[in-house]
């Protein structure tokens, strides 16, 4: 269009108020692009009013409804608008409420028994804290952490936003789903290799923990991935942003993602059951080393799942005395817990317990004397590092938001020194090399 204007094909020549995206066809379409969306949310900062872009894409840029999105399929369509000066009588206007939608088919009243696993879920979920489930085979792991998107707070038009810009740099988004209405819950395989977890490729792309932004980034069998690919995901997951640099230019993803990982203790999946278990310790051993201690230092709720028992399998819909607890319960606990944190993070930039700094941990996760003396003996007698003193407070400060009480109390440590005892069961005090 500047080329036509510049040799006088078309009369207008000031294009500084109008967005043109597409790609131009040798027979003059006008096809779709991706990263529509964050092109148009930037050009609506910048003062631009009108956008003209391929029809296919015109549902996804009529997110921004403060946008005037023109869809258009050839190049002839987009001169006979601006000569005509027809903009304003083409534009597009689509449907889009922002209301999030909660998936129907995965609840977590399916999970039997699990008290413990389930509990853990609950609280890694009010602070967004990652969470490492270890135990055999078929005891729930997967089941578990396919319900955890659903136990998470509704999103915010805002939250939506910034997620769908991230699908629509990937090239996720379509007519059907031009925004991200529901929160993330990314699985990949354990063969994923670097570049697919956390972006790249010569025109960089961003990676499963980037489009897990605001949702959960489920690794499941973790040992079986490749030690240096889990390695690449310790600074995204600490600093909350992916940075991507390539000889064509850099990139920065959000990776603010809550991180479940599932696995079995051992290769046969039954240790300690000696009973079951047919590994030797030095396999055990050298399955559980798959796991660097920097990675698990990055965890902060380990616990485990046991083997269901006959009477957990026997309950039925309706039974009342034993029946477990829906998403939607649980979820209404998980935002009241997140609404106490974002009114005390309100001056803060951020906003859930998991990214407390050991300087606002003083500030913030104010124990009872009683708690504090606990704390103190249990650190001693333990021999915690300072890294898992630091965690302890932390969940210690989620609990006693789901509990209401504004300061952490001897019950709440308690609760968060069981879940950094499991990891020593496994990996012993000197960790996993």
């Amino acid at each position: 269009m500047a080329v036509l204007s510049a040799y006088g094909y078309i009369s207008k020549s000031d294009f500084s108020n109008i967005l043109l995206i597409g790609e131009l066809s040798l027979e003059g379409e006008v096809r779709p692009v991706s990263g529509v969306l964050p092109m148009v949310y930037g050009a609506l900062s910048q003062g631009i009013s009108y956008c003209i872009l391929s029809s296919e894409n015109q549902e996804e840029a009529s997110v921004v409804s403060e946008m005037n999105v023109i869809g258009v399929k050839k190049l002839r369509e987009v001169i006979d608008l601006l000569e005509e000066d027809m903009l304003d009588n083409h534009v597009y206007r689509g449907q889009h409420n922002g209301e999030s939608v909660w998936e129907t088919g995965a609840d977590f009243k399916e999970v039997l028994g699990q008290e413990t696993a389930r509990r853990a879920a609950e609280v890694a979920a009010a602070g967004m804290h990652n969470l490492l489930l270890i135990g055999p085979p078929g005891s729930g792991k997967s089941m578990i952490a396919g319900r955890m998107s659903g136990i998470l707070p509704t999103m915010t038009f805002e939250e939506q936003m910034e997620i769908s810009q991230i699908y629509s740099v990937a090239g996720l988004l379509s007519g059907e789903t031009p925004l991200v209405r529901r929160r993330p819950f990314r699985s990949p395989h354990h063969t994923a290799t670097q570049r697919a977890l956390i972006g790249g490729g010569t025109y960089p792309r961003p990676g499963e923990i980037s489009l897990a932004s605001g949702g959960v980034l489920f690794l499941d069998e973790l040992p079986e991935f490749e030690r240096n690919t889990l390695e690449v995901l310790r600074q995204p997951l600490e600093d909350g942003w992916v940075n991507v640099s390539r000889l064509r230019g850099s990139c920065r993803y959000p990776a603010h993602t809550l991180l479940m990982a599932a696995m079995n203790p051992c290769r046969c999946g039954w240790y300690p059951d000696r009973s079951k278990c047919s590994c030797t310790p030095g396999q055990v051993r050298r399955y559980l080393g798959r796991i660097s201690r920097p990675l698990l230092d990055r965890i902060d709720i380990c616990t485990e799942t046991m083997p269901l028992e006959y009477r957990h399998l026997e309950w039925k819909e309706g039974d009342r005395r034993c029946e477990p607890e829906s998403s939607d319960i649980i979820r209404r606990r998980v935002e009241q817990a997140q609404k106490l944190q974002f009114a005390r993070y309100r001056n803060e930039s951020f906003c859930h317990n998991s990214d407390l700094t050991p300087h606002k941990i003083r500030e913030y996760c104010v124990m009872s004397a009683q708690a504090a003396e606990y704390l103190k003996d249990i650190f001693q007698k333990m021999e915690f590092s300072a890294r898992a003193y630091h965690k302890i407070l932390k969940v210690g400060r989620t609990i006693a938001d789901l509990a209401g009480s504004e300061t952490i109390g001897q019950e709440h440590i308690a609760e968060a020194v069981f879940y950094r005892s499991i990891d020593r069961r496994y990996w012993g005090e000197g960790g996993a090399s």
